[in-house]
């Protein structure tokens, strides 16, 4: 239930905090005291849209706080839990605050979160019934939520066996139809996969081989400038410019020493040395021949590799920056290929499966419809019964189903199969018609309250607030109103706004909402009165224009007396 509220700088507020307690609590006041902007600030609390012309003249930002004690919310628990959100298990607080500047500023618990996450949050913390939830009440998309509500766990577990069977047929579905669009163009790729792989088998690249062809052709370009330095180095040595080379100028010389070393001792050695400088030379002139062969001119060669370099480029270009990039494309192209011939047996396969996963679902819809036409018709009784109390007992309530226009079953839908809508006939003899039909403010609400009564039962809210649930409404119907509102609050905490005096009488609390003039400002206050206050409070109530008399003063208590005996179960 919500504890406190308290609100800053909002409308005619400058700064109040309202304290709530457990049962029935009702909002009054005169109109234009300012009964809307309290509802507004827990509107605000609950995740709506934060209107800056809300702030309070002269102010630049304005602010709303609820604390809420919410022991045992498993569901609560849940979702703080995956936010990393601390929660001591009991205590929520809800903090929003707007600025003329457009900032706007949510914190749960402390940690600032986004508006989107309070709207996931605020449903488990307050029901709210506003003068909208009309507009609701008329909309029949939102009618199959208030009958799915009213369901026991066995109808809620067929809601959740019809949601997982309908995930599953979709992610079936969506894999099967995207084999029938690819079986559709297949025909088409087919041929162009077969053109590509041909091109690509022929070409039998290897890894790494672009960067062996590189360095190749740059060999082989450069061949020509080396075989001919040396073939110089060659001639140098063995030839030497047409005259004796290098070689042979050295075997001379070792000759010659050798005749004079008979005559000088020290000539036999320098005779050595140069045979020993003549083999060498001997084996860099085979070494350099060797080195001529392997970098002689090879054009057929170089060319060969420079057409090879031009395929592998132009392979690179259509199909990726690099040889691992071609090679990596045709290993996708002969997969594609492979699935494309296979498709006509998948396509079967996902055909059988298809059909299996849709009965599957059609069966737990059929379930599921079963269950809601069998809670459609104690919803029935139970409206109908309610509407007797609330002064409309010649109304007929049905929950109408229908089935789609064409008459071809509905694409699976996590709800189920069923269209339906609520229909009522509020006077004997006139048709059932749907709820939009119905012109009267008064049945309207008297409407949404028969709903609410049931739905108090049901829903695991502990706080609800009603705005203004008695428009339209006077005479018996209001104590009926009120003896409404007292079962209601027996399993939950009911906050009312009201001009009822039947209904204020029926609070356990009852708050006055009203206006006062300081200085050159007006202000909107909240006060929480006690039991003399309420006698006055609903005398006022009474009294209207005329004023308070002590006529008015002892139908307050009476009311009040009434009411007491009402909540004790005793009778007058």
């Amino acid at each position: 239930m919500i504890q406190s509220l308290s609100i800053r700088n909002i409308a005619l507020i400058d700064h109040l905090t309202i304290d709530f307690h457990p049962g029935l609590q009702v909002l009054t006041g005169e109109t234009g005291a300012g009964k809307s902007i309290v509802v507004d600030a827990v509107t605000l609390i609950l995740g709506a849209r934060a209107d800056r012309g809300m702030i309070r003249s002269g102010e630049e930002k304005a602010s709303v706080e609820a604390v809420f004690d919410v022991p045992d919310q498993k569901g609560i628990s849940a979702i703080l839990e995956r936010e990393s959100i601390d929660f001591d298990g009991r205590t929520v607080t809800v903090y929003r605050e707007m600025t003329r500047s457009g900032k706007n500023l949510c914190r749960i618990c402390g940690v600032m979160m986004p508006v989107s996450f309070l709207k996931e949050l605020s449903p488990l913390l307050m029901n709210m019934h506003g003068q909208s939830e009309h507009q609701v009440l008329a909309d029949p998309q939102s009618h199959m939520a208030y009958l799915d509500q009213m369901g026991d766990p066995a109808h809620r577990a067929a809601m959740r066996d019809t949601e997982k069977a309908c995930a599953v047929f979709m992610e079936n579905h969506r894999a099967y139809a995207k084999l029938v669009r690819k079986n559709n163009e297949k025909e088409a790729r087919l041929p162009r996969i077969e053109r590509e792989l041909e091109e690509l088998r022929e070409a039998a690249l290897q890894d790494g081989e672009e960067e062996t062809l590189l360095a190749e052709c740059r060999r082989l370009e450069a061949a020509g400038k080396i075989a001919g330095s040396l073939r110089s180095a060659y001639r140098a040595l063995i030839s030497g410019d047409g005259e004796s080379g290098s070689m042979a100028s050295v075997k001379t010389a070792a000759e010659s020493l050798k005749n004079a070393s008979a005559l000088e001792t020290d000539a036999e050695e320098l005779s050595a040395r140069c045979d020993s400088a003549y083999y060498e030379l001997e084996d860099i002139a085979y070494r350099i021949n060797q080195l001529i062969e392997k970098n002689d001119d090879d054009p057929v060669r170089l060319e060969r590799a420079q057409t090879r370099l031009d395929l592998i480029r132009r392979l690179e270009k259509r199909y990726g920056s690099t040889v691992s990039d071609v090679l990596a494309a045709e290993s996708a192209l002969e997969e594609e290929y492979a699935e494309l011939t296979g498709l006509d047996e998948r396509i079967r396969e996902m055909g059988q499966e298809h059909k299996k996963r849709l009965a599957e679902y059609r069966a737990a819809a059929r379930a599921l419809t079963e269950s809601r036409k069998r809670l459609a018709t104690r919803f029935e009784e139970s409206m109908m019964r309610e509407l007797k109390d609330l002064g409309m007992g010649h109304t007929v309530f049905r929950v109408q189903f229908s089935s789609p226009e064409d008459g071809k079953p509905k694409m699976p839908s996590p709800l189920g199969d069923d269209q339906l809508e609520f229909m009522i006939s509020p006077n004997v003899g006139e048709p059932l018609m749907p709820m939009a039909k119905i012109a009267s403010g008064g049945e309207l609400s008297r409407l949404m309250l028969a709903m609410k009564t049931l739905e108090a039962g049901h829903t695991g809210v502990d706080s609800m607030i009603f705005d203004e649930i008695d428009t339209g409404i006077s005479g018996r119907m209001a104590q009926v109103v009120a003896e409404k509102m007292i079962t209601i609050s027996r399993h939950h905490q009911v906050i009312c706004v009201s001009h009822l005096p039947q209904l204020a009488a029926a609070g356990d609390y009852q708050y006055l909402v009203k206006k006062r003039v300081e200085g050159e400002r007006t202000l909107t206050s909240v006060e929480e009165k006690d039991p003399d206050g309420r006698v006055d409070e609903i005398a006022r109530i009474i009294s209207g224009a005329g004023g308070i008399t002590e006529e008015t003063r002892a139908y307050a208590r009476r009311l009040l007396q009434e009411a007491a005996r009402l909540k004790s179960g005793t009778q007058a």
